[in-house]
């Protein structure tokens, strides 16, 4: 039986990224075949090794070095520790250029160039080289220069201001969503930089900003501000545009409906009881719903506090009402539609004589589907493998190297 292609085998990445955005972005890129060589420091690594507890548990039950955090965004990855800072690292990092297609970093603008290994020194040396760049802020303008996190960014691309209740303080996002939305798009940028060099033969840099993702991804509500000159109005688990789309309190705890259409409205207000109110003209319309919404919106939540969340979301569903639960993370592993899905995988990982959970991929390709090769890797797991069969080093070149700091094997425990 033919082995299942994979959409990028041909494709390998030396990615000098850390924390969130970047390794997220090689995940998924490893996810879909490309090889993924993960350029770490010697001696400490990744900093989100250590972003915990909770960590790993060996044999013996005691932490890892890797923490829940490292594990969910380092999958399908070779670690290979290499001191960039050394003459000795640098010539690495240039003999596996010589063999990659694409770059990615994460550091603050510039940061690269005292290595010799900003766009400007490869760009030339590596024509074909797809060189992707992940900063606060991007390469140009009076603030590239200073660093960036996911909170600056949620904060400064307004996510904050529209997140939270009404007369609530502003508020970020559970998860650090500003490195997530960057990560997809310079998969995006990375992607499409690979495809235009299949047709030029040139290679060119992808400069990604936290801050700018997020501003793209508030779509609507940005938009809302262009259009009108006004912020949109914060309105905690309500939409600004849409009514009833929003969180409700039930009997015994909260669902969310989200009424897209009259139609929906109308079958809604038929299960509460109250078909009446699809025809008052003050909610017929979604335009005069969200004017009245503070009439409406009490009227409903008096209606669905007379029973429990699932007697609710069964009855809407049967009607089409589009509905559900809000679930808790244990509760949303436990739905069947997560396990059809293959959202949790487990894996076989070196530190630990036991299988890891891993959280899936959403992408499912029909002829290319994703695949599973390699649990997050140790510190220097892959650094004696690639180094010796991608550079040709030998044995004593590898333990020079060592023993002087460069490079770093990771030592296994049997």
């Amino acid at each position: 039986m033919a082995m299942t292609k994979k959409s990028l085998e041909n494709i390998r990445v030396l990615d000098l990224s850390r924390v969130l955005a970047g390794p997220y972005c090689t995940q998924m890129l490893g996810d879909l075949g490309a090889e993924i060589i993960k350029i770490e420091k010697p001696g400490s690594g990744d900093d989100t090794r250590f972003w915990g507890p909770p960590f790993l548990k060996d044999k013996d039950g005691n932490d890892t070095s890797e923490s829940a955090y490292y594990l969910s965004i380092n999958r399908n990855k070779k670690s290979v520790a290499v001191d960039i800072s050394t003459k000795e690292g640098q010539e690495i990092i240039h003999k596996l250029l010589e063999n990659s297609d694409v770059l990615i970093e994460n550091f603050k603008v510039g940061g690269l160039k005292k290595y010799g290994l900003s766009y400007d020194d490869l760009e030339k040396k590596y024509p074909k080289l797809v060189y992707c760049s992940i900063t606060g802020f991007g390469q140009s303008g009076p603030l590239a220069e200073e660093p960036g996190y996911d909170l600056m960014a949620q904060a400064m691309a307004g996510l904050m201001a529209c997140t939270g209740e009404p007369d609530g303080a502003p508020m970020k996002v559970g998860v650090a969503l500003s490195d997530i939305i960057t990560g997809l798009h310079a998969a995006i940028g990375i992607l499409a930089a690979l495809n235009s060099r299949e047709q030029t033969g040139e290679g060119q840099m992808v400069d990604v900003a936290l801050v700018d993702c997020t501003l793209a991804s508030l779509t609507n509500l940005a938009q809302y501000f262009l259009t009108s000159g006004k912020p949109a109005p914060r309105q905690g688990n309500a939409h600004s545009t849409i009514v009833p789309y929003q969180a409700l309190e039930t009997q015994n705890g909260y669902i969310v409906v989200a009424v897209g259409n009259n139609e929906q409205f109308a079958r809604f207000c038929k299960i509460l009881g109250h078909a009446e109110w699809a025809k008052d003209e003050r909610f017929a319309k979604n335009t005069a719903r969200v004017m009245n919404r503070t009439i409406l919106i009490p009227m409903i939540e008096k209606e669905m506090k007379k029973k429990t969340s699932a007697a609710w979301i069964e009855e809407m569903r049967g009607a089409d009402v589009p509905a559900g639960p809000v679930n808790r993370m244990d509760e949303v592993f436990a739905v069947e539609q997560t396990k059809h899905r293959g959202m949790e995988i487990s894996m076989d990982h070196v530190a630990t004589p036991k299988s890891i959970k891993l959280v899936g991929s959403p992408l499912k390709l029909s002829k290319t589907p994703v695949s599973y090769e390699f649990a997050p890797p140790v510190l220097g797991q892959d650094t004696q493998e690639v180094l010796e069969k991608v550079l040709n080093l030998s044995a004593d070149k590898l333990a020079g190297l060592e023993k002087s700091g460069v490079i770093e094997r990771a030592k296994l425990k049997k």
